[in-house]
């Protein structure tokens, strides 16, 4: 289908092959180019801080000492991880709208105008970006708790003997112990960087931020079961595929490279 000008009641078959002007168009098309960019820019800042994020917390709740806080926070946090993007929009419609939560609380302590968080372009990335790690960085937090309770106590305590503090003791002790962890993920994150998230951007998008939230799934959605270009749409995902399964090998191949991480 990616190389025709396919016609459904024509079927593969039936339908007129025109080669690579389909994929020729993906570049040719500002709308395609932009759900490039769009898609670049939001998965890239969704690995980076998704990666940052939870190792933050799980140095600073494997530093705390009750036991009950722990497990408590620890519960909290990644039970978003659960909920589906359809609730969570839902929530976020609520709670981000003109009327929402926030912005009467904006309007009425400080005295600002309402902001409509998923309606304005220049906000709509940070939303989608900060939304997804609120969602999922518990996971990845329980990854690296795990990462740390492994690390050998008596690493800690040759540390205390030779005087490190704690802050020491997290900068030479416990972040090179995780290192090996945060390169496996880092490197098998580059196999999703052209893929910015369906569901969540599906659910919050809407026709006012198509210029920076547009990204390349939620294109081929529009543009071949709404528009009827379905040999266009299939192009410009199979496009999305072929990187991505370059990506993909190539950061396996580095992630057994520099942390002898392998699947078979």
């Amino acid at each position: 289908m990616a190389f025709q000008d396919y016609k459904p009641w024509l079927g593969i078959s039936g339908s007129r092959w025109i080669g690579l002007d389909n994929f020729e168009r993906i570049f040719r098309y500002d709308e395609a180019t932009q759900a490039i960019i769009n898609t670049l820019i939001i998965a890239v800042s969704k690995i980076i801080v998704g990666i940052i994020v939870p190792i933050v917390m799980a140095i600073l709740l494997s530093e705390l000492r009750n036991v009950g806080i722990k497990k408590s926070v620890q519960t909290l946090v990644y039970l978003p991880h659960f909920l589906s993007w359809v609730t969570v929009a839902g929530l976020m419609i609520n709670i981000l709208g003109l009327d929402g939560g926030i912005n009467q609380m904006l309007t009425r302590i400080f005295d600002i105008a309402p902001i409509y968080f998923l309606g304005d372009p220049d906000l709509f990335r940070f939303t989608v970006v900060v939304s997804d790690v609120w969602k999922s960085f518990g996971f990845g937090m329980i990854v690296y708790l795990a990462t740390i309770a492994g690390i050998n106590p008596s690493y800690y305590e040759a540390a205390e003997i030779d005087g490190a503090t704690r802050r020491q003791q997290i900068l030479y002790v416990t972040l090179p112990s995780m290192l090996p962890m945060i390169i496996v993920i880092s490197t098998l994150s580059l196999g999703n960087i052209l893929d910015a998230g369906f569901d969540q951007v599906f659910n919050l998008y809407n026709p006012l931020v198509y210029s920076t939230g547009d990204i390349i799934d939620t294109y081929v959605y529009r543009s071949s079961l709404l528009n009827g270009q379905y040999g266009f749409g299939t192009a410009v995902g199979l496009f999305k595929s072929g990187i991505s399964l370059i990506l993909i090998v190539v950061s396996y191949r580095l992630a057994y490279k520099y942390a002898n991480y392998k699947i078979f």
